[in-house]
């Protein structure tokens, strides 16, 4: 019987590559998101290339009531998710905190912290009936070091990076295995969201050195949760070549 994976945030960059290295690898998925019809077309695509089956969900994660609706109504053979991808974030805005943009905060916290709360916090109870599951939790290289202008998105980076660490604690006791995958530069829509679709803006963050790409990440995740039962990876940080730090990139041009 093929195991399952629930990835949130499906639609694109890092979720989506996770998804497509899972179906890969005969798992069957949950797919999440805003975007139904980019979830559709996902779903649609990874059944006809790789038998999997695909089970697409609307839904917002900062809506508790959303969230909590989705899980409670999966049918019983959707219920035993054997890897829970808390992948759903974002950042928005590059602004000193004296001029931050409240409405940004609010969404990158509901998103980043919250969201993440409130998928473990229906998920994992189903994990712990199943006596096994693994919880992976995409961190980022802001939960290790804040840079200038970063203050709120690097805050909900660390509160994943302490979520994850807390985690592991709680559901040890369960053989409930918790990984936090924390990328840094990856080439996705992520600057494009900061930037409120500034193209130029965003192009211009990846210029000069070659990032990470989704599928690098995905490749990753991968690997965490393919490992043998007795093997968890506790936390991974992963970085371009030619990135040192938050803030020190080697660019050529």
């Amino acid at each position: 019987m093929p195991k399952i994976a629930f990835i949130s945030g499906a639609t694109s960059g890092i979720g989506e590559a996770t998804a497509i290295k899972f179906a890969q690898n005969q798992f069957d998925l949950i797919i999440t998101g805003r975007r139904g019809d980019k979830l559709k077309l996902l779903a649609t695509r990874l059944n006809t290339e790789t038998g999997s089956k695909v089970l697409p969900l609307v839904f917002d994660v900062r809506k508790r009531a959303e969230v909590e609706n989705a899980v409670n109504s999966l049918p019983a053979e959707w219920k035993k998710i054997d890897v829970l991808v808390n992948n759903a974030g974002l950042a928005l805005g590059l602004d000193p905190i004296s001029e931050g943009n409240i409405d940004y905060w609010d969404n990158m916290i509901d998103t980043n912290v919250k969201g993440l709360l409130y998928l473990t916090r229906a998920i994992s109870p189903l994990m712990i009936e199943a006596g096994c599951g693994h919880i992976v939790n995409i961190g980022s290289v802001a939960g290790r070091e804040v840079y200038p202008n970063g203050n709120v998105y690097c805050a909900s980076k660390y509160a994943v990076d302490a979520l994850t660490k807390g985690t592991r604690m709680d559901l040890l006791k369960y053989g409930i295995k918790v990984t936090q995958v924390a990328p840094g530069a990856v080439e996705t829509e992520f600057a494009e969201v900061r930037f409120a679709g500034d193209k130029f803006r965003a192009e211009n963050v990846y210029k000069g050195y070659v990032p990470l790409l989704a599928e690098d990440i995905a490749g990753v995740i991968w690997y965490v949760a393919s490992l043998p039962p007795h093997v968890n990876i506790n936390d991974i940080l992963v970085m371009p070549t030619a990135q040192a730090s938050t803030t020190q990139l080697y660019k050529t041009v």
